[in-house]
């Protein structure tokens, strides 16, 4: 089986809506899923024996070179398309497929000659393409399988079939071809003479050349339009002739399948976020050495493995809890309550524990919280933040975790788009996380005489935390490879004790006040319907994107926005372009009805999350922004607006829990800027910062060539967004979309910004250089985000590299920062023997509770501590509030 790799990657481009298909970082994916699903289809359908994969090198081809307008009226290849190609050929390369791609030859040249060579070698060969061209090369032995609806309908066509559907033979198919044109290769037809005549001078006169030499025989019009058009009709039969005799560096007998590797293709379709299970297993199911496997199957880690009475962990303990261990736990966590309901210890020497925390005696409780406690017993852990947490529930203070494989993880490969441990297993030891067969290892249980199935998920915890304890052996190796050894053990597993706390304790709120707001929100939703509904002079669904479009370019006639393939875009951004070229008050009802309709989801989702305590606790996640930052998820509380009326409102239902006194909130002041200053170590906006004024006045100032007096709101606010803008790596068109003035004039404000700030210019060319040189940023501190797109030849997937090098080290540093401050206060706040907690890290903003006569102390104590945790050459800058509930308590 052969197939033309571009034509049907190309096919599923356009066959699959780009908008269903992308991954976290914007990568489109749509069509390396048909294309993976076209061929994980034809592999189990058709079962081939060998196989290959071709693909188009570039336009430069022979037939470019005989006719230089061959294909050039064809638009350039989309970005989005030619990205999807590379990360195709990583999915074969994955699934040990051969892929040919010769310069100067197209794909089907490659297919031709590698199906001749077959066919000779007495081979039945399927070419499985979008290419008609490639009806040529049917026989006897060859078939083409042409898509005829997308990518998942497939006809098989036979000699009988290319001549039941032209009424000629594959071998008269390139002299009809030459005959028709193809306006698709920029090939000129003959004026008037579609598929049916060219189809009946080829049965007529047998062949093209008999056609070509018996020209003067051909009556009417037609034929003097053939007359006159020979020259280019002949160039036309030569450009659809298939080179048979392409130099390849194997034959047929060299494509024979193989073996997928399984590790390396786990690790593209996570890269891809292909994780449609019955997706997966389609492919898997088509891999040719899963019978093999089947028959000899490799063995997973193996341990010894007990399950523990009454009375065993302490001894068990004793005898292997002073050298490192991997644990395991079951457990849950809803709503700030959760249990420990089984726990798996392994050593790397094969011993292994399982037991019941439900069921441990004195001895063994005071054991195991000993051994937990002990910073000196080296723990390695999954994740270790949630078992902290959890453990807590039970009186447990853990100690001593050296590795936590999913910060190690995320550290040594932050771009990673899962730090599952299932999927880490794969990627470093090659090894699959999958239960074992029901009659399990162990035959005895806490009964005595436990079923198989009970013994199996045993015996599959302690195997999960032997493999946790070997992941950890190899991420330390990893993270010593890339210098971040330091960062996990300084920095992110102490933020991660941090945090356990913090979650725990969650932040109390007014449900009352809450639920008073989400009752007004819901009123001004029906409002915003009622008023929708008044203007037009009928119902219709809000909700709904094929009635908006009716209405709004239908009905009300109203100027076109963006056409999408559903129509005509009405999302926010055109609903706000609306409003403005319209005097209709339909776009800004609608702007109002969408705003409040997301304000309502935000407090209805805060209501139920509120625990039995009266408290929310939120959980933070180390492993999600590439930058280092955290975010926070059942509920994000990064959605809570901050600079609107009603984000503040919502602000407000979150107050002081009862036996405290007030809350406490304190951030940096414009610290991305002041990273900015210190690491472009330029002169004057490090003097702008330390002169003691207003930042943004002070450099447009400079910027625009006026007194700080003479500075006006639009100027200050065009710098402010310069400013930011540069730390989050804005392009000129993006700064002029975001203030609204043309790309020129955005231009024009950056040069002139970089004429003042010199160093700032010097530095992001430094860093995107360097990064492009090294293939990562990096921070202050040393974390690291690998940029290997700085060096695609895809270029809106370079672009985005680029601006990723421009703002990682910014906002990485910042992010650095934030957690050495938190780390910083915790430590202080115990050292102080005081009662006040942190709660929240929001942003850039820590909230603290702040215990009955402490807050003077603890004000000092945050504004010491946060200034402190760096020294940069613009100083950092704490600013610092106190109050009721988190509104009040803003600064």
């Amino acid at each position: 089986m052969l197939l033309d790799g571009h034509s049907l990657a190309y096919r599923a481009f356009f066959a699959l809506p780009a908008e269903n298909f992308s991954t976290v970082d914007g990568q489109t994916t749509n069509a390396i899923y048909g294309f993976t699903s076209m061929l994980s289809n034809t592999l189990r359908d058709e079962e081939p024996t060998h196989l290959a994969v071709a693909f188009d090198v570039s336009r430069k081809t022979w037939r470019s070179a005989e006719f230089a307008e061959y294909k050039a009226n064809r638009t350039s290849t989309p970005d989005d398309f030619r990205g999807q190609v590379e990360l195709i050929g990583e999915l074969l390369d994955a699934m040990n497929v051969p892929r040919f791609g010769v310069e100067g030859f197209e794909a089907d040249d490659v297919i031709a000659t590698l199906a001749t060579q077959a066919e000779a070698a007495g081979f039945e060969v399927l070419i499985v393409t979008g290419d008609r061209d490639s009806f040529q090369l049917v026989s006897d032995h060859v078939t083409v399988l042409y898509p005829t609806k997308g990518v998942s309908e497939l006809t098989r066509f036979t000699p009988e079939k290319v001549e039941e559907r032209y009424g000629l033979t594959p071998a008269q198919y390139p002299d009809f071809a030459a005959l028709r044109g193809d306006p698709s290769d920029n090939l000129p037809g003959i004026p008037g003479v579609g598929e049916k005549t060219a189809a009946k001078w080829i049965r007529q006169f047998g062949s093209f050349a008999e056609l070509v030499e018996r020209a003067g025989e051909v009556k009417g019009k037609a034929g003097q339009n053939l007359r006159d058009h020979l020259e280019a009709v002949r160039l036309n039969r030569r450009l659809t002739e298939l080179d048979r005799t392409v130099e390849l560096p194997t034959g047929p007998e060299g494509l024979e399948r193989r073996p997928y590797d399984r590790t390396a293709l786990q690790v593209v379709m996570d890269a891809l976020e292909f994780r449609n299970p019955n997706f997966r297993e389609r492919l898997f199911n088509a891999d040719p050495g899963t019978g093999e496997q089947e028959a000899e199957p490799e063995p997973g880690v193996q341990v010894d493995g007990r399950v523990l009475q009454t009375g065993e962990l302490a001894p068990w303990l004793a005898e292997h809890g002073s050298g490192p261990l991997g644990m395991a736990t079951v457990d849950t966590w809803q709503l700030g309550v959760g249990s420990v309901t089984e726990v798996a210890l392994a050593t790397a020497a094969g011993p292994a524990a399982w037991f019941d925390p439900a069921r441990l005696d004195a001895g063994d409780e005071q054991a195991f919280a000993g051994w937990l406690a002990d910073p000196g017993s080296p723990k390695t852990v999954h994740d270790a933040k949630s078992a902290m947490r959890v453990l807590a529930e039970h009186g447990w203070t853990v100690e001593g975790v050296t590795m936590d494989t999913a910060l190690a993880a995320y550290l040594a490969t932050p771009g990673r788009r899962t730090f599952a441990l299932d999927a880490l297993s794969i990627a470093y030891l090659g090894r699959e996380l999958e239960p074992p067969a029901a009659d399990g290892q162990l035959e005895l249980g806490l009964d005595g005489a436990e079923g198989d199935q009970e013994a199996a998920e045993r015996d599959a915890l302690m195997r999960t935390a032997r493999t946790v304890l070997d992941l950890g052996e190899a991420l330390s190796e990893k993270l010593a490879q890339v210098g971040a050894a330091e960062l996990l053990r300084d920095m992110e597993l102490p933020v991660s004790a941090v945090l356990a706390g913090m979650e725990r304790a969650g932040v109390a709120v007014d449900r009352a006040h809450l639920e008073a707001m989400e009752e007004q929100f819901a009123g001004a939703v029906q409002q915003a319907v009622r008023e929708a509904h008044d203007t037009v002079g009928h119902e219709f669904n809000l909700g709904s994107p094929k009635q908006l479009q009716e209405v709004f370019f239908g009905e009300l006639g109203l100027p076109k926005t963006k056409k999408t393939k559903t129509g005509y875009t009405t999302d926010a951004d055109a609903l706000a372009w609306l409003a403005t070229q319209t005097d209709h008050e339909l776009p800004v009802i609608m702007l109002r009805h969408r705003e409040q309709a997301r304000l309502r989801s935000t407090v209805e989702g805060l209501i139920k999350t509120i625990a039995a305590d009266g408290r929310i606790h939120t959980t933070f996640s180390q492993t999600v922004a590439a930058t280092g930052r955290l975010s926070s998820t059942d509920p994000n509380l990064q959605n809570v607006p901050i600079r609107t009326d009603e984000g503040r409102a919502i602000r407000r239902g979150f107050v002081v829990g009862e036996g405290y006194e007030s809350l406490l909130t304190a951030d940096y002041s414009q610290i991305e800027l002041r990273v900015m200053a210190h690491l472009s170590e330029d002169e004057g906006l490090v003097e702008a910062f330390t002169s003691g004024e207003d930042l943004h006045d002070t450099v447009a100032s400079q910027v625009f060539s006026v007194p700080r007096t003479d500075v006006d709101h639009e100027m200050r606010r065009k710098i402010k967004a310069m400013s930011y803008g540069l730390a989050y790596g804005l392009s000129a068109f993006g700064l002029s979309q975001q203030l609204g003035i043309e790309a020129a004039e955005a231009r024009k404000l950056m040069e002139n910004y970089f004429e003042r700030f010199g160093g700032v210019r010097d530095y992001l060319r430094r860093v995107v250089d360097e990064a492009r040189a090294t293939g990562y940023t990096e921070t202050m501190f040393g974390r690291r985000r690998y940029l290997p797109d700085l060096n695609s030849d895809n270029r809106q997937r370079r672009e985005m590299a680029e601006r990723m090098a421009l703002n990682a080290p910014i906002q990485g540093t910042a992010a650095d920062i934030v957690k050495l401050a938190m780390l910083r206060v915790d430590r202080a706040l115990h050292a102080a023997s005081l009662q006040t907690r942190l709660l929240l890290q929001v942003h850039d903003e820590v909230v603290l509770e702040v215990a009955p006569g402490e807050r003077e102390p603890v004000e000092e104590l945050v504004r010491r501590e946060m200034a402190g945790a760096v020294s940069l050459r613009a100083p950092l800058d704490v600013a610092v509030g106190v109050g009721a509930d988190w509104e009040s308590a803003a600064h």
